[in-house]
């Protein structure tokens, strides 16, 4: 048998809208295991907001933060943080247009602004249990792996046209998530299938966000869920049912790792 390593986005592919993890789910995770597949994590989510699940699932290997700090075996193997500077300079120019930001690292995540209703919303729904901290001058002296800008469809383009160190990408109606340039999932899966030793035709990728676009069109083996929008589809090989229909289980037997 061929080995092959499997990443899943979390978020309405692996976690449903209740942020569980489907029964099916769980026995798929457990069937590519008991054949010695590799199940990874592949999320825009920082490590403390799924480690419950690493334990859960039995997962040691996981891109984090959007490719941003990858963990092979248990092993940091990756790290690519925002720039400092230009984070300075992103910071108050947020501060000019009255937009929120929220810093985040491997260990902790703040807010610039207590109690503001798109933060306490937006954050609110990924329901991950250690609170959201106000800490202004968080970013100050240590890396920054991401950043959120809270502000509505169109207003991201004054930041798009300044900061050419930044990518940014949607992931919710009311917020950004701010990467280093350049910096994606497929970036941190090159990094882990490289440390694993796992050739390229051997690698899948399960996705349905915005944010997995560049991850689905990299991997050889792409599936986007039923749920995700039509563009996302459209950048991967297969399209699998939604999360609600058994959709990593399903999407599974599609490509042939599961029976």
């Amino acid at each position: 048998m061929t080995q092959s390593m499997i990443f899943f986005d979390l978020d309405n592919t692996l976690l449903n809208a209740e942020k569980e993890v489907p029964q099916s789910a769980k026995r798929a995770i457990r069937a590519l295991q008991n054949d010695g597949h590799i199940v990874a994590i592949a999320t825009g989510r920082t490590p403390f907001a799924f480690d419950h699940l690493l334990e859960e699932l039995d997962i040691d290997t996981y891109v984090s933060l959007n490719g941003q700090y990858v963990v092979s075996k248990g092993e940091v193997i990756y790290r690519n943080p925002l720039n400092t500077e230009a984070l300075k300079e992103l910071t108050a120019s947020a501060l000019e247009h009255e937009h929120p930001i929220v810093y985040i690292d491997h260990k902790d995540w703040t807010s610039n602004k207590e109690n503001d209703a798109s933060v306490k919303h937006a954050i609110g729904e990924l329901k991950i249990p250690q609170e959201l901290k106000y800490d202004p001058d968080y970013y100050i002296g240590r890396d920054i792996y991401q950043a959120l800008v809270f502000c509505t469809d169109g207003e991201e383009q004054v930041y798009e046209e300044r900061f050419d160190q930044f990518d940014f990408i949607r992931w919710h109606p009311v917020s950004v998530d701010v990467l280093p340039h350049g910096g994606s999932k497929a970036k941190g899966i090159e990094k882990a299938i490289e440390k694993m030793g796992i050739a390229p035709e051997n690698v899948y990728a399960f996705g349905d966000g915005l944010n997995d676009i560049e991850m689905l069109r990299a991997v050889q083996n792409s599936v986007a869920m039923g749920n995700a929008e039509e563009i996302v589809k459209e950048a991967a090989k297969s399209v699998t049912k939604s999360v609600d229909e058994d959709g990593v289980e399903h999407g599974l037997k599609l490509v042939g790792l599961l029976k």
